[in-house]
């Protein structure tokens, strides 16, 4: 069986623009990859448009895309933040945040002219940006002695592993990201080295 270690996202954040009847809807879209950034960014576009009628917003987490949520900000139920998550679904992307402010020019638009211009201005800002595909990987923490280093360096240099954090010491420490479909076969080589310990931290 295969594992899923890909996902797309956006590779910058970006804008679009809808006008219908003198409302006005910015969308605002951000790669994103926790609940506490998309808070910070949440308060800093309150900020900046704080004259705004309504800031409605989806996101979706995680390589797996099981966590998202949608929020209407005043508007009629299901009329904003859903379509905004359908755009984010039917480009098949996760770690996106998409936040749409709306300026309203006096003209009700009625729940399918705003499900409408909602979903138009956050296919708006998906468009002025790039999907990328990112792999998924698994963190792990490499602990050894001293004198297994050239050994344990050996398989970091040939298969190319990142080292996010190195600790050379007496009991040395790495800290290695690697593709979740390639983590086991490099962890079987570094554990036939003595000395050595592998622990898993996180998938990213």
């Amino acid at each position: 069986m295969s594992i899923q270690d890909t996902y797309k996202t956006i590779s910058q954040p970006s804008q679009g623009i809808y006008k219908d009847k003198g409302s006005k809807f910015i969308a605002f879209a951000y790669a994103v990859y926790s609940e506490n950034e998309i808070k910070d960014i949440q308060a800093k576009l309150r900020k900046d448009y704080h004259d705004a009628r309504h800031h409605c917003y989806a996101y979706r987490l995680g390589y797996k895309k099981e966590i998202f949520r949608t929020n209407d900000d005043g508007e009629p139920s299901n009329s904003a933040g859903k379509p905004i998550l359908g755009q984010i679904q039917s480009h098949d992307l996760t770690n996106v945040l998409i936040v749409v402010v709306r300026y309203f020019g006096g003209v009700l638009l009625g729940v399918g002219g705003l499900i409408n211009a909602y979903r138009t201005a956050a296919a708006e800002a998906i468009k002025n940006t790039n999907i990328i595909e990112k792999t998924v990987n698994d963190i792990w923490q490499i602990n050894y002695e001293y004198q297994a280093m050239p050994d344990v360096m050996k398989i970091i240099k040939d298969d190319n592993i990142p080292q996010l954090e190195t600790i050379f010491e007496i009991n040395c420490t790495i800290k290695i990201s690697v593709r979740k479909s390639l983590i086991m076969g490099v962890i079987d080589k570094l554990e036939k080295i003595e000395t050595v310990k592998c622990n898993y931290l996180e998938t990213i």
